[in-house]
């Protein structure tokens, strides 16, 4: 296939904000002209700390609530141009896994009503087809259907309770799933098994999905490519192992230093305060308050997204006026000194 599964342009999500952290009135802009692809039997990961609008963006490319700008492009049908009955077809094969699986699964429900939820909802096959197609995608994520089958989600197990939810939005055959932090309620262990989960029903199925965490480490393990995110903007993207090893925003290679044990030949970055409020994000580049690096420039113009060919693969870019390449690769910075910061 030629054409992306998913494409993403200049996508803005905002809301009114009547008390937002203090700040009363404005607009949050949660989402600013975020663009990417996503391809078919492709991983992309979103990665970036808490409140940088990755659900946000989750729930945008999902019409839930629709966003305020752009085009959501998926198997070759505008998302935010459809409406009514066309609008629940193209989500049929478009799926979400959530955060916390307890709070995504009725508690009063039992695992095969839980996941035959979807084939009801699509009227997909008879009574008899729902149950084959129930057992089938319980065994595929490694649950016993006759163990597990009649359980209600407070008899499950975090990892099994995820198991469920993850067999849920696999019922209809979706050709993309969201997964929005699917694993930081878990412990390390299970983790390991629900990544392996993930990596082998894309092999099998041919699924693509959309990554969303805050652990970059993590992120890279099932991510072909890597798309870091902050304050609502797209600040880094390129494919998962050369974005580990050698990043290009100095935002990225703060989210790698703050993994313990991560391997980085550059010098630890150090990230000064707390983000900015998303009600009146800085000006220019919005990492310009917190980067070692900023200088005038970053504060008069707003960087765009270019690639840079300071790696060994193509495809790896960054929205940044002096990123982490050699000397030789980076603009002159004669406006102000690193480390000193405008407001």
């Amino acid at each position: 296939m030629d054409t992306p599964l998913l494409e993403v342009r200049g996508l803005v999500q905002e809301f009114v904000a009547r008390d937002y952290g203090g700040v009363k009135g404005g607009v949050v802009h949660a989402v600013s002209g975020v663009s990417f692809s996503v391809w078919p039997g492709e991983t992309l990961g979103i990665v970036g700390e808490t409140g940088s609008g990755k659900s946000t963006l989750a729930r945008s490319v999902l019409q839930a609530p629709r966003p305020k700008a752009g085009t959501i492009t998926f198997r070759g049908a505008d998302l935010t141009t459809l409406r009514g009955k066309d609008l629940l077809q193209a989500r049929r094969h478009l799926q979400m896994v959530f955060q916390d699986p307890f709070s995504s699964l009725d508690p009063k429900w039992r695992v095969r009503d839980l996941v035959a939820e979807p084939l009801i909802a699509y009227r997909v096959g008879d009574r008899a087809a729902r149950r084959h197609r129930v057992d089938q995608v319980l065994e595929l994520v490694g649950l016993d259907p006759a163990a597990h089958g009649s359980r209600r989600p407070r008899e499950l197990s975090g990892g099994q309770a995820q198991r469920v939810a993850i067999a849920r939005a696999l019922a209809i055959e979706p050709a993309m799933i969201i997964c929005d932090e699917p694993v930081s309620s878990l412990d390390v262990l299970i983790q390991a098994q629900v990544l392996n989960l993930f990596e082998r029903l894309r092999a099998e199925l041919r699924l693509s999905y959309l990554f969303i965490a805050h652990d970059l480490a993590l992120v890279k393990q099932v991510s072909d490519r890597v798309a870091v995110m902050y304050l609502g903007k797209l600040c880094e993207v390129g494919p998962g192992e050369e974005v580990y090893r050698q990043p290009l925003h100095p935002y990225t290679q703060a989210l790698l230093d703050s993994v313990p044990g991560a391997a980085n030949a550059k010098a630890a970055t150090t990230i000064r305060g707390e983000p900015p409020s998303p009600v009146h994000p800085p000006s220019g580049c919005r990492f310009r308050t917190r980067c070692p690096r900023a200088a005038q420039r970053c504060a008069d113009e707003e960087p765009v997204m270019r690639e840079l060919p300071a790696g060994n693969t193509a495809g790896h870019s960054v929205a940044c006026h002096f990123p982490l390449v050699p000397a030789a690769d980076s603009p002159a910075r004669s406006e102000e000194k690193i480390g000193e910061t405008p407001r």
